[in-house]
């Protein structure tokens, strides 16, 4: 069997057709062959398929092989066409290849046609393969545009000059432009980087390495001058001579994510400080509780007109700066321990107010503007006070020379997309609390730093630098959060918000005159035996029994030979081996009608949880006086 070829033959004589075919068949060929000798004819056997190969007779008496081959040009056909004739000369079979014959054969000569054939049929297929590869490529490099335009990161190729020679929209739109044509007028090192001699110092880098791509960090400006932190991947195209030619850069804008690493090693560094602080207050509390307890007790004895009152007078007063300075510690680093209660913002801020204008001067006028239809918070009153006076004193010393002083309460909605720039933040309804000065401002690098503790921009022994940093702890331990936004010269506006919180206001008990005394049995469980010894003696003068244990275990069997009624344990909450809440626990067993009340100098997960007392828990915070552990002591036992 044959090679098939489908044979299109333009001619008028069915013998010299017959011929044609034959001898076709006899060159090793199965054709499938049609004749054709009119227009209309060829152009439906066009029509109806495809055809390997078209012979024509050069001249025929109504229709001719020239005008078929026109016909074949016209519809852009790529087959082989080779004119078969008697009658064509020289001249004219020039003329034939000119309009775009393959070949010619006489029909005189037709050995010479199987050859012709196969020769154009080879060539043909090579001119479809090459037709097939250009396609591809195109299609390649239109899919590779496409890639690169709708790449997410920026890709550009730039001269050694530093004039971008492609962008893609990624990269327009990372740089600010509105197209691509514009980046091509810049000059990447005055136009883009932001240090017009980085550029130049990365060409050098880049002349010293072999690296395919060239991985750095620097930093850009958009089109508005705001910079930009990106990532660049170069590679280098060079010539054979070595020299580049030009880069091919991919470009990833890091901007959020440095900003984001830097917040959380800024959070790991204040949790770091915070631990410190939180321990160093822990003991510091227990040393305040000895000093400030024994001060009020040596007070209590001596005479009104005693000449040593004025210097127990100062060593307390002392002793109170240095317990505020403590709580600062502990609210900074969130180890405070809080007692929320559901009430209204405006009332703190009216029982402040008056305070306020004699701690802020006559020459800061204070105006306050209050929501009527504000809703209620769940916050530790006295921690909110503390946050209204720390935001107030750090805005008077803002105003040297006096000014305006604004408080405002509002009620206020937060969704996605206005905390879209906000990420400490949580969609929802909060209060807020704005406290705006007319002072000298912040630049950039101040407010980067103003929640850290210790830091300050006042005059030496004019603060602490432990302001802001407590009222920062606080408003994160109360579930909130802090804004701030100043400007050099142009004041300062912190805005505090607490989640809005249901039930209803929360009344605070009015405290009795007189602490009332008491004759119960009570156990104390301290390990530092300073505090114990001042507790003990607190307590029995105000009539109780005391019994004292130095730890947990020596509580128990204390507890265990004590022939009488143990009406109340005062227990540290952290002690070796066996804590507070173990201990008040183990006790019940024994004793179930004891009641319990911890003391301690910070918070522990014993019976807090994210510095929140546990409910029905009663709690006494170090230092305390001989008049606050009365009245809780009092309190936790019930009338006497």
């Amino acid at each position: 069997m044959g090679t098939p070829l489908r044979l299109l033959m333009i001619e008028d004589s069915e013998d010299d057709a017959y011929l044609l075919v034959r001898e076709l068949t006899r060159a090793g060929y199965d054709p499938i062959a049609e004749r054709v000798e009119s227009q209309s004819a060829l152009e439906a056997a066009l029509d109806r398929q495809e055809w390997d190969v078209v012979t024509g007779d050069y001249s025929m008496p109504h229709f001719s092989g020239l005008a078929g081959l026109e016909i074949m040009r016209a519809r852009g056909l790529d087959v082989p066409f080779i004119f078969v004739s008697g009658t064509i000369g020289e001249e004219r079979a020039i003329a034939a290849m000119r309009a775009g014959a393959n070949d010619y054969v006489m029909k005189g000569n037709l050995n010479r046609l199987a050859p012709a054939i196969q020769r154009e049929l080879r060539d043909a297929a090579d001119r479809r393969a090459h037709r097939l590869a250009q396609a591809a490529l195109r299609e390649s490099e239109t899919s590779y545009r496409l890639l690169v335009e709708h790449a997410p990161v920026g890709i550009y190729r730039s001269t050694p000059a530093g004039r971008f020679l492609t962008a893609n929209t990624a990269l327009v739109r990372m740089l600010g432009y509105d197209s691509a044509a514009q980046l091509l007028l810049l000059d990447m090192a005055r136009d883009v980087y932001a240090d017009p001699a980085e550029r130049q110092r990365l060409l050098a880098r880049d002349a010293d390495t072999e690296r395919e791509y060239d991985d750095f960090e620097t930093t850009w400006k958009r089109k508005d001058g705001h910079p930009l932190t990106v990532q660049l991947s170069v590679r280098a195209i060079r010539g054979t001579d070595g020299h580049v030619e030009y880069y091919e850069t991919v470009v990833r804008d890091v901007s959020e994510q440095r900003r984001l690493e830097l917040q959380f090693l800024q959070a790991q560094k204040m949790e770091a400080i915070g631990r410190l602080a939180g321990g160093v207050a822990h003991d510091f509390n227990n040393l305040l509780t000895v000093i400030q307890s024994y001060t009020d007790l040596m007070l209590e004895d001596l005479a009104p007109e005693d000449t040593k009152r004025d210097d127990l007078l100062e060593v307390r007063k002392a002793a109170e700066a240095a317990t505020a300075l403590t709580r600062q510690l502990l609210a900074f680093s969130r180890r405070q321990v809080l007692q929320p209660k559901v009430l209204n913002l405006n009332t703190i801020l009216a029982n402040t107010e008056k305070m306020l204008r004699r701690l802020i001067g006559e020459d800061v006028r204070l105006t306050t503007s209050s929501a009527p239809d504000l809703g209620l918070v769940k916050v530790d009153p006295g921690q909110l006070e503390q946050v209204i006076m720390n935001l107030a004193v750090n805005a008077r010393d803002a105003m040297p020379q006096g000014g305006q002083l604004t408080i405002e309460t509002t009620n206020v909605e937060m969704d996605e997309s206005y905390l879209r720039g906000h990420t400490v933040a949580l969609p929802g309804r909060y209060v807020m609390l704005a406290v705006s000065d007319t002072g000298i401002g912040m630049d950039a690098a101040t407010q980067a730093r103003i929640f850290e503790p210790f830091f300050t921009t006042k005059e030496p022994g004019k603060g602490t630098g432990l302001g802001l940093a407590t009222v920062y702890g606080i408003v994160k331990q109360s579930g909130g959060f802090i804004w701030v936004y100043s400007e050099p010269g142009q004041g300062t506006t912190f805005k505090v918000y607490l989640p809005l919180a249901g039930g209803s206001v929360e009344s605070e008990p009015a405290p009795t005159a007189v602490p009332p005394r008491g004759r119960e049995t009570v156990l104390i469980a301290e390990d530092m035996a300073a505090v114990r010894a001042v507790t003990k003696q607190m307590l029995e003068r105000q009539g109780y029994t005391v019994l004292e244990a130095p730890d947990g275990e020596s509580a128990l069997q204390l507890a265990g030979q004590h022939p009488g009624p143990i009406e109340l344990l005062v227990t540290d909450v952290v002690m070796p081996m066996l804590g507070g809440r173990q201990l008040a626990s183990r006790l019940r067993e024994l004793r179930p009608n004891v009641k319990v009340l911890y003391i301690s100098g910070y918070t522990d997960d014993a019976i807090v949880h994210h510095g929140i007392l546990d409910a029905g828990i009663a709690y006494l915070q170090k230092p305390y006086t001989p008049d606050a552990l009365a009245r809780k002591v009092r309190e936790v036992l019930g009338p006497p």
